[in-house]
Order: C-alpha cells, then sequence, then structure tokens
C-alpha cells in the first residue's frame, strides 16, 4: 500500500506497474480498494499498470469532516494518478466509483481513456432519488449503522449470492465512519449527470446487474451518445466479487474495442 497527501488528506492506494495499457479501478459506497481485488489481480497478471484507491473516508485512507462531494473524490483520484503517472486509464468504478469516474473524466479529461461504471446510479431513477432526503436523514441519526445494513441486504443482493460474502459485506459497510456515510450519500444525491450533456466524453461501457436497477439508462443514453451497456448473468449489486469472471471479460472486450477505435 502507498500514500499520498492531498490538501493535508493521506490517501492510501495500491499502483501496480506495467507494459499494458493502464486501468484506475474505484470502489463504491461504504466500501474500499478490496472491493475490486478481482479486477486489479486480474489485469494486473495481464501486464496493466493499475491503480486502485481507497476514497477518502474509505479502507485505510483519512476520513475528515467536510465535503464528500463527487468533484472532491474525482480530484483526489485525479491527484493520486498524477501522482503515479497514469494518464489516459480505463477507468472503472463500481457503484458511486461509477460515479466518481463519470466525474473525473469530466473535470481531467487527461486521465481518462475510458469509462466502465459498474452498477453505479450515475443517473438515479425518480423514485430511487425522492427516497434518499429519507435515507441520508437516518444516516445523520444514532442508527446509522442499522440503516445501511437494512439497505444494502434488503436491496442490493440476491437470493442466489454467495451468504458468506454477502455477511462479510454487510459487516465492513457497517464499519464506515457515519459522517462519511451521509456526506457520501449527500454528495450521490447532489450529482447531477446532466453537466457533461453537450460535451466531449469517452466511450462508455455501462454494467447492469440482476439487483434492482439504480440507473436511468435511457436518460443516461441521451447524456452519453453511444453508451454501451452490458448485463451480468446471476449476480448481485457486488458483481466484481460474484462474478468476476464476467465483469472482467466486460472490461477486457470494452478495452480492446476503444483501444482499436471500433466504439460506438
Amino acid at each position: 500500500m502507498a500514500t499520498a497527501t492531498r490538501d493535508g488528506i493521506r490517501l492510501a492506494y495500491d499502483v501496480i506497474e506495467g507494459s499494458r495499457r493502464p486501468l484506475v479501478f474505484i470502489h463504491g459506497w461504504c466500501c474500499d480498494r478490496s472491493y475490486l481485488a478481482p479486477q486489479v489481480r486480474h489485469f494486473a497478471l495481464a501486464g496493466n499498470t493499475v491503480l486502485a484507491p481507497d476514497l477518502r473516508g474509505h479502507g485505510a485512507s483519512d476520513a475528515p469532516d467536510g465535503s464528500y462531494a463527487m468533484e472532491v473524490f474525482a480530484d483526489d483520484v485525479a491527484a493520486l494518478c498524477s501522482e503515479s503517472g497514469v494518464r489516459g486509464a480505463v477507468v472503472a468504478g463500481h457503484s458511486m466509483g461509477g460515479i466518481v469516474a463519470f466525474e473525473l473524466a469530466r473535470r481531467h479529461p487527461e486521465c481518462v481513456a475510458g469509462i466502465v461504471m459498474i452498477d453505479s446510479a450515475v443517473a438515479r431513477p425518480e423514485a430511487s432519488r425522492a427516497a434518499l432526503p429519507a435515507f441520508i436523514a437516518r444516516l445523520r441519526g444514532p442508527d446509522a449503522a442499522a440503516a445501511v445494513e437494512d439497505y444494502v441486504r434488503r436491496a442490493l443482493f440476491l437470493p442466489t449470492d454467495d451468504a458468506g460474502r454477502r455477511d462479510r459485506i454487510l459487516a465492513s459497510m457497517v464499519r464506515r465512519p457515519p459522517h462519511v456515510m451521509a456526506a457520501a450519500l449527500q454528495g450521490m444525491y447532489d450529482f447531477d449527470p446532466a453537466a457533461a450533456a453537450g460535451r466531449a466524453m469517452p466511450p462508455v461501457l455501462f454494467i447492469s446487474t440482476n439487483a434492482p436497477p439504480l440507473c436511468d439508462l435511457a436518460r443516461l443514453a441521451t447524456i452519453v451518445p453511444g453508451l454501451m451497456t452490458a448485463r451480468t448473468a446471476g449476480s448481485g449489486h457486488f458483481a466484481p466479487l460474484e462474478v468476476p469472471d464476467q465483469v472482467n471479460a466486460m472490461i477486457a472486450r470494452f478495452m480492446a474495442i476503444t483501444a482499436s477505435g471500433a466504439a460506438p
């Protein structure tokens, strides 16, 4: 594990140098870089340069009070890319990490040659968005950990997902500091992908799972012309851990298409 400091905040990350095209893997809300370990391992073994951060407030990174807006996360990742010499990467984000990847491409286009969003609420359906203020308020109360466990258990897993993995994920997620849980969810609520409409964006792949949809793909397609989509088979929200071979193959195919210039 390496560390870097931005504006006094210590950020933890892994970087594995290789001779092939770089990738950046960004974890989701209340998670850490281990949630994308199968992807990091697969592409590092293939010879790619791989960067995997713990976002501020998560994993081994500092958890300051203050903003956890998507642009703050994106600027942190851009600083780590600069620190590691990573440019023109395929940036793959799971859940909230996909929103961070999208914002990274908008704010720091030199870092990003392509985006993979894995079950990310980048264009949240209206019913889901309407429910967020009450959820955020609950996260600011005394039962934040219980609120997270209830939501994640109910909404993000399938009955066929591995039960032991589910329990480990739940135990890990509820250990995030409550102020981070609430502030990062507020950051997702405040995020508006329409800011990217009409702007040049790199190729984008959205990978859905079999959990209830977190993204309005029809709306996202109006913002991102040429949006590519794929879907895992037999997995809930945590597909990078549940069906890593499927996710790895989709990312590899996206990389091959975008490298050849054949992307729509």
